[in-house]
């Protein structure tokens, strides 16, 4: 893979959510990084950080998605970091504010095109539909 890819992080405590999407998304031409809790992220953005993009559920064993999307708002480095959250949220208050953090959204069960779409759109690859 070259060295030009754009690197995701995909921060999800469910096994099968890392399992299903590293080769798929590395299959897109993408490097990916899989952190299952919040500490696991934030040692992963200071290892890696050139990373792209990150795709981030908002329920994870050590906090919240959304407090840590707020942090990374705050920090110079990744203050506009590319996010994807991935949720099964339905609270409106919830998704309202990760809409005014700047995240993107993404409700599980997903699709994979579903997903490689907001992907692109997350990276201004593609324009967004009008809905």
């Amino acid at each position: 893979m070259a060295d030009s890819a754009r690197h995701l992080l995909v921060v999800d405590d469910e096994p099968h959510i890392g399992i299903v999407l590293r080769p798929y998304l590395e299959q897109l031409g993408y490097r990916v990084s899989v952190a299952r809790t919040l500490d696991e992220a934030r040692s992963a953005l200071r290892a890696n950080p050139g990373t792209d993009g990150l795709l981030l559920d908002l329920h994870l064993p050590d906090g919240s998605g959304l407090d840590f999307l707020r942090d990374l708002r705050k920090q110079h480095g990744t203050a506009r970091l590319p996010v994807l959250v991935l949720t099964a949220e339905g609270e409106d208050r919830i998704l309202r504010e990760a809409r005014r953090l700047g995240a993107g959204l993404v409700t599980k069960p997903f699709s994979p095109t579903k997903l490689s779409q907001r992907i692109a759109i997350m990276f201004g690859d593609v324009e967004p539909e009008a809905s």
